[in-house]
């Protein structure tokens, strides 16, 4: 909090942060039975999980982190950079210099008072290894049409597997009470959003799986929904799912937009 009175001088809103850290977290079991937990309150450390402030003040005291660093000339001595988001960070630097940089981090983040997260903090040699980081996956690609290799990001296998899990949850067959249309709609603002963050680095992998997949459980859902038996021809195929249905086809994303062909 101190850092946040630094740059707030209303009472009132330093108040309700207060109020906010220490609010009580609850929670709902397998069976239904709700807990409440005030650990943040209790050891008068950490923020409640799931608080939408918590990246805000995250950010706020990571900053002395990163002032503390180019302050000990770490920047210089180490050649390093550093990429924060929230509470995660990664930091780059040159051949050689990692473990005197995670050795600094340590110390830096001890006399902050804050603790490192042992079993995600490792180092990573490029481009022998690679890396995960707000949902990408750093390290060496190859071109799928020339083979040659380069240094590029792309979609994690992760988030590829948070998003197979929405589709999965959305095409349930729980829900074929619903109108096909309105389901459509739902999977299609799920791939739209999805792609919207995932459209830089190498994609065209992960777009072509996600398609297949809910192209699948579509199939699947109207299968269940109308009772129809699965052919040999085919139920419901592709030309049907994307043209009558309207399913969103990621791998094609922009290709119908006429100033693109232009």
């Amino acid at each position: 909090l101190k850092s946040v009175a630094r740059r707030i001088v209303d009472r009132r809103v330093l108040h309700l942060i207060k109020m906010w850290l220490e609010c009580p977290v609850e929670e709902t079991d397998d069976r239904g039975r709700k807990t409440r937990t005030t650990e943040a309150r209790d050891n008068r450390r950490g923020i409640p999980q799931g608080s939408p402030i918590s990246p805000l003040l995250a950010n706020i005291y990571m900053r002395r982190f990163v002032l503390g660093w180019k302050k000990l000339g770490l920047e210089q001595r180490l050649g390093s950079r550093i990429v924060t988001y929230a509470d995660d960070l990664v930091i780059l630097c040159k051949k050689g210099n990692a473990d005197q940089a995670l050795q600094q981090l340590r110390k830096i983040m001890s006399k902050l008072k804050l603790t490192v997260n042992e079993e995600k903090t490792r180092i990573c040699r490029i481009p022998e290894g690679e890396f995960d980081f707000l949902g990408y996956t750093f390290g060496r690609m190859f071109s799928e049409r020339t083979g040659q290799a380069r240094l590029g990001y792309r979609p994690s296998k992760k988030s590829i597997k948070r998003m197979v899990e929405k589709i999965h949850a959305l095409t349930d067959r729980t829900g074929t009470w619903q109108e096909t249309t309105k389901l459509v709609g739902k999977v299609n603002r799920t791939l739209r959003g999805w792609a919207n963050y995932f459209k830089v680095g190498t994609v065209s992998k992960a777009y072509r799986a996600l398609d297949s997949y809910a192209a699948m459980r579509l199939r699947r859902w109207l299968q269940f929904k109308h009772k129809t038996r699965r052919r040999k021809g085919g139920t419901y195929p592709l030309p049907h799912l994307y043209g009558h249905f309207g399913l969103v086809r990621l791998s094609r994303l922009g290709h119908d937009v006429p100033w693109v062909k232009a």
